[in-house]
């Protein structure tokens, strides 16, 4: 499985995103795939999940609302979108696909290479 991760760049306060992860290999929708975001300096934080069939997220603390994932399994892809940036929400996203629903990444058997996102004021 190989994950690839596009769609980040500079944004203004308030404005939004809408990040892009593609997925190959076998069997997509058996995977449950994740965002999660590192900022420098700090670790890597848990932003959303989704499970394989799109019917379940979930999201860290405090992001939901900002932040949607949805996922297309005809299409091998999973999306999130972030509205309201705010410059704490500088990262880079990174994307991952595993087998078990979970805020740890440790959990995750794959991951994309990751998009930074800048939000400035």
């Amino acid at each position: 499985v190989q994950l690839q991760a596009s769609g980040g760049g500079l944004v203004q306060v308030g404005g939004s995103l809408r990040l892009s992860c593609a997925v190959s290999g076998e069997a997509f929708s058996t995977y449950v795939v994740g965002w999660f975001r590192q900022a420098p300096g700090k670790e890597r934080d848990f932003v959303a999940t989704v499970t394989g069939t799109g019917a379940g997220t979930y999201y860290g603390d405090s992001l939901k609302g900002r932040f949607t994932i949805s996922r297309d399994n005809a299409k091998n892809t999973v999306w999130l979108q972030i509205n309201s940036l705010k410059p704490e929400d500088t990262s880079v996203y990174y994307c991952a696909a595993g087998k078990k629903n979970t805020s740890d990444c440790r959990q995750y058997d794959y991951w994309g290479q990751g998009t930074l996102v800048t939000v400035s004021s």
